[in-house]
């Protein structure tokens, strides 16, 4: 079991493909774990050395209560590799550190690509009524003490999106999408205490100088959508793409599709 002993945690991650290759970094969404990336890892290590890792809070590293840094912990997982640079691969809120590590480690981040993500700072959006409904689910089943509901909902509201149901979606998609976020239930007791970029990335985005690749689902939470706007205008030279049938997760939910943009935008950059 690769494991990576840092300051307050024990990081668990995986690696497929050559150390030779160029390097990519996969940072998962709050709803999943390293596990949401098993359809893509196998596909890009044919000519990528991938590397994913459970973020604190996340599948099976082990945390402590202690303050951390994300991007500390994803630079010292790359110096444990022997990696200089990486491409790195965020959905959701990995995205979003991928983007702080674009900006506090520059020299090491050779490419970025967000899914469904916004930069830190980025201002509050208003909800729609639907998702006004969908977020007052949750807050009903997490003051009830019903983590495992408030689990499920989190998956309604953002794999899913305010816009469909289960009934609407692969059966397969459905269960994959629970299974991951439930997964995280084991580290609910665990508290560690994240460092926020400062000052954060909302303002500094445009400082970016790095290829770039934004892609957000159709489907996902309005707030979604206005954020992927925001980086494709505001990230010099940024290329954008929606997917139009998936929600928040659209690696998972369509990944053969998924891979292919990705695969195509690698090449063009060359990463």
């Amino acid at each position: 079991m690769p494991e990576l002993d840092v300051p307050g945690a024990t990081l668990y991650y995986e690696t497929e493909g050559r150390v030779t290759d160029p390097a990519v970094l996969l940072i998962h969404a709050g709803l999943a774990s390293l596990r949401m990336w098993d359809p893509l890892a196998p596909e890009l290590a044919v000519d990528h050395y991938v590397i994913r890792f459970d973020t604190r809070g996340y599948g099976s590293t082990v945390s402590t209560d202690a303050e951390y840094s994300n991007r500390a912990d994803a630079i010292a997982l790359l110096d444990h590799l022997g990696v200089a640079r990486a491409t790195v691969i965020g959905c959701s809120r990995g995205g979003s550190i991928g983007i702080d590590l674009a900006l506090e480690y520059p020299d090491r981040i050779a490419g970025l690509v967000t899914i469904g993500s916004g930069p830190g700072g980025f201002p509050e959006q208003p909800l729609t009524e639907r998702e006004e409904q969908l977020f007052a689910a949750i807050d009903e089943a997490w003051e009830a003490g019903d983590l495992a509901r408030v689990y499920d909902l989190e998956v309604e509201a953002w794999a899913f999106g305010p816009t469909r149901s289960a009934d609407d979606l692969s059966p397969t998609f459905v269960r994959t999408a629970y299974d991951l976020n439930r997964g995280n239930l084991v580290r609910v007791a665990e508290r560690p205490q994240p460092i926020p970029l400062d000052p954060p990335a909302y303002e500094r985005v445009r400082a970016l100088d790095l290829p770039a690749l934004v892609l957000v689902g159709d489907r996902d939470l309005s707030a979604a959508i206005t954020q992927y706007d925001y980086l494709v205008e505001a990230i010099p030279g940024a290329d954008g793409c929606r997917f139009v049938e998936a929600g928040h997760l659209p690696s998972v939910e369509h990944p053969a599709e998924f891979e292919a943009v990705l695969r195509s935008w690698l090449a063009d950059k060359q990463l």
